[in-house]
């Protein structure tokens, strides 16, 4: 599947994916351009593209798990959603987890995008849902192990 983008600064690069077998392609910021990120701070790091992504699809935006683990950095969301008819330019919202301030250097490596499909559903009201075993049981009710 080819996946159109816009580029709306000349700083942007493509999602590029890591190896052969990645889900994710990395996003980067925007090349010369550091993010700095105060203490338990939220900042927007620019792409610099737009994307056609096809209607059916979505575009996950995750964290990178080096970045997450090792810096204390990754998307404030969680889970970022772009939707296939948004054409505004890509962002992510980074939050610091940290104490201590967080240089992004320029062009690298900030958050990983998936393509997944993904159903529109019809939703309704309902007197009873069909039961199941685990039935009402919440967090945790399957046990740790």
């Amino acid at each position: 599947m080819k996946i159109r983008i816009k580029k709306i600064d000349n700083r942007a690069k493509l999602p590029h994916y890591g190896t052969d077998y990645s889900a994710g392609a990395d996003l980067y910021s925007l090349e010369g351009e550091n993010i700095i990120i105060p203490p338990h701070g939220t900042v927007m790091a620019h792409l610099g593209f737009a994307i056609e992504i096809p209607e059916g699809y979505a575009g996950l935006v995750f964290a990178r798990s080096g970045l997450a683990s090792k810096v204390g950095v990754a998307p404030a969301n969680k889970v970022g959603v772009i939707d296939s008819d948004y054409r505004g330019e890509c962002m992510v919202a980074l939050h610091n987890h940290t104490d201590k301030e967080v240089v992004i250097e320029g062009g690298e490596r900030v958050a990983q995008l998936c393509i997944v499909p993904y159903l529109k559903c019809e939703y309704e009201f309902a007197e009873e849902l069909t039961e199941t075993q685990r039935g009402e049981g919440g967090f945790g009710s399957t046990g740790r192990k």
